[in-house]
Parts: C-alpha cells; structure tokens; sequence
C-alpha cells in the first residue's frame, strides 16, 4: 500500500515483525507473531488445582483481545454509550490513562454482545482500535491522545457487527473496514492517519488479516464476506483470490494460518482447505494442496505445531489435523465448546484452549491423541475474547472484566 521497492519492503516488514515485541509482550490479535504462539513461557511440572489472581478490574463490556506491551495493558471495551481504551499498569491493575468516545448502539441479535470484538494492536508507540460499528482510532500508547480517528463506512458493518482485528505492519495501521456489498481493505499512515492504499473488492466477515511474503512482495491474507484473498502491502493491489462464500449460519470467521507459502483457512460446514501461494513476474496463484471437506473450524483459529493444526471443529470438539495432507490425527469426543469457540494458544511444552465456559484447557501437544494436563477456572463469565499468555501471567478478558492470573 505504500510505494516501496519490494526488497527494501521485505526486510522493513520482517523487522517489524521481528522487533514489535519483546519476548513478555502481547501487543495484538493472537500474539508476537499473530499466530498464537507464545515467545517465552516455562509450563509448571505439576499444575495447581488453581490458579492464583493477581488482580482483577472491571472494565465493561466486550470480547476484544487485550494487548501488552512492556508494563502496560491495554484493554478495549464498552461502558454505557461509549466505547473506551483503558491503560491498565499489568503489575497491579491501576488505571494509567482512558480513552472514551461515543458509539453507536449494537442493535439486532448482535445486542447481547454490545461491546467491541477486534482485538487491540499496539506497536510504535501507538494503540489501535477498531470499534463494533467500525470506527478506528489510533492513540498515543504513553499518554491516549488521539492522534487520528477514521470511519471510512459510517453505519456500514457485517451482520454481526466488526470483529476483525487490524494490524499494524510498515508504519500503517491496516484494516477490514465497512461490510457486505461496501467495504474495502485499506491502510493508513500509523503517524497521520492518511490513507496509503486501498482493496476494495470485497467487505469484510469476521476474520482478522495476517502477513505473508511471496516473492519480494509482502501481503495481508484473510477471508472476506465470501472469498479468501491475498492483498498487497506495497499498493493495495489484488493479488489472488479463491472463492469462499457464507453458507446459512455459517461464518468467515477463522483467520487464515499461513505456513510459509501454504495458505490454510478453514469455515464452519465446509472443511479445510490448504493452497500454494506463488509469484512470477507480478501474477500470483494460489493452487489447491489439499482439501478435506468434513471437518472444519467455526470460530477458533487453530495453531500449527510441530507440522499439525490443533484447534476446534463446528461441532465444538478439540481436533488435531496433519497440515501436509489435511488428514485428522484426532478428534476428542468430549464436547469442548458448543459454539466452536476457544482460542488457541501454543506455549511451547502445552497448549492452551479458552472455551467461552470460562476455563483454560492445558494439553499436551502431541498428534497421538488428547491428553489433558490440566483444567483451570480462569473466568466466572462467558470468555471470547483472545487471551494474553506473557511470562507467569495469563490475562483474560471476560463479559465485563479483565483478571491476571499467575502460572506458578
């Protein structure tokens, strides 16, 4: 979406990526690498029977992700009328500074989750929010001084309202803005809020983007209301795209893993699907590797570990799927959550699952089969919104509050 030359491109966005966090922060949607893995976390040789509570603050309503970055928790969430940014010190929980601007009413069947749903990003100094309603806001991460406030699509939003979460890549703050039928992917300067580019051949759903580079040529990947797409970073440009329509109650709300050139994105009823990304002369493809058209993901996004996906299927059971050819490992019979929630998180000896029953689920990754390690209360609310794993700390969000747990 910039003019850049696409080698100098590739390392700038490599080493944003690379240097936006520390090896503590969480500072966007599903982590460092919005890939749901953890940087640095040791599992205890035997888990409690509880987890200790460092602090908790109610913070309103919501089902965004919190991020953190350095000392400092950022929380986005709805209090009456407004929306508000709240800058918590993690230590303690203590208010350091909020943000609060009007929003519209979330009306319709939405209107039991009036809060946001896009996760925050915060990276150069900036804090970044997209709104249910779909305004996005960018605001000084020491002080919360707006620096720029956008919305592009007034009164334009999925069904369900906004839940993608933006992204923060080459000194732009990214977005999914408006909703079927008039929407566009557009990029704004992080400092200024100028546009630097747009997409807009599709509206958004439910799905967040993420980064990938192909050829010299970096690009955000992510389902819309009905394909999925590979948009350029350099000048907005199509670059492929594959169709992938809703079905009745079925949602693109998964986003896309990427794994190297291999693109997998999956959606409720029907499969999981797994495409090459390759680049000549300009013109990309994206070919078919394999498919597997009866067991697929509703809302969790899976992690990849180890060459498998562990994630959970529509039907709301804990799964494990080979990434080379699609093929199931396992799936446990167990009904983890009904609604086929559950953030995943891969911290390195264990992974996590958050099912909206307000639990943490820790298993073991292993492609054999489920062996659970432990099963935790982490929330006395219904969860959705991605967790913060950082050190010791695991920090939830739930319907109205926000609690730091310590891992012993």
């Amino acid at each position: 979406m910039r003019n850049i030359k696409p080698a100098l491109a590739i390392l700038i966005v490599c080493f944003a990526l690379a240097t936006a966090a520390t090896a503590q922060d969480w500072p966007q949607w599903r982590g460092p690498g919005r890939d749901g893995k953890v940087a640095a976390f040791t599992a205890p040789d035997t888990w409690p029977a509880a987890l200790a509570q460092q602090w908790r603050v109610v913070v309103g309503a919501g089902d965004a992700g919190p991020a953190l970055v350095g000392d400092r928790l950022y929380v986005f969430s709805r209090q009456g009328e407004e929306e508000v940014t709240t800058c918590l010190n993690v230590a303690d929980g203590t208010q350091v500074w909020q943000d609060k601007v009007a929003a519209a009413p979330v009306t319709g069947p939405a209107a039991r989750h009036p809060g946001p749903r896009s996760s925050v990003a915060v990276a150069e100094g900036k804090v970044v929010t997209l709104g249910a309603t779909g305004v996005l806001s960018c605001l000084d991460a020491a002080s919360g001084k707006v620096v720029w406030r956008k919305d592009p699509f007034p009164g334009v939003a999925p069904k369900f309202f906004t839940a993608s979460s933006p992204l923060i890549v080459n000194g732009m703050a990214v977005a999914h803005l408006g909703g079927a039928g008039n929407g566009a992917m557009i990029g704004f300067d992080l400092g200024t809020g100028a546009e630097m580019g747009r997409w807009a051949g599709e509206g958004p759903d439910y799905a967040s983007p993420v980064v990938m580079t192909v050829a010299d040529t970096p690009q955000a990947v992510t389902l819309t209301e009905k394909s999925i797409v590979g948009v350029s970073l350099l000048d907005g440009s199509l670059l492929w795209q594959r169709p992938f329509a809703q079905q009745e109650r079925s949602y693109n709300s998964v986003t896309p893993v990427v794994d190297g050139q291999t693109v997998i994105y999956t959606g409720a009823r029907r499969g999981m699907f797994a495409v090459k990304i390759e680049g000549v002369g300009g013109a990309f493809t994206a070919t078919e590797l394999w498919t597997n058209p009866t067991l697929g993901c509703g809302y969790c996004t899976p992690v990849l570990r180890d060459g498998f996906l562990y994630g959970v299927s529509d039907k709301g059971n804990l799964l494990c799927v080979n990434a080379q050819t699609g093929q199931p490992a396992w799936v446990d019979t167990a009904m983890t959550d009904k609604g086929s929630y559950a953030p995943m998180v891969d911290a390195g000896g264990v992974l996590m699952a958050f099912p909206s029953t307000g639990e943490m689920i820790v298993f073991k990754p292993d492609s054999a089969a489920f062996t659970q390690v432990a099963r935790l209360k982490v929330a006395d609310t219904p969860v959705y919104a991605y967790p913060v794993v950082s050190g010791k700390r695991i920090i939830v969000k739930d319907q109205d509050a926000v609690t730091c747990w310590v891992v012993p």
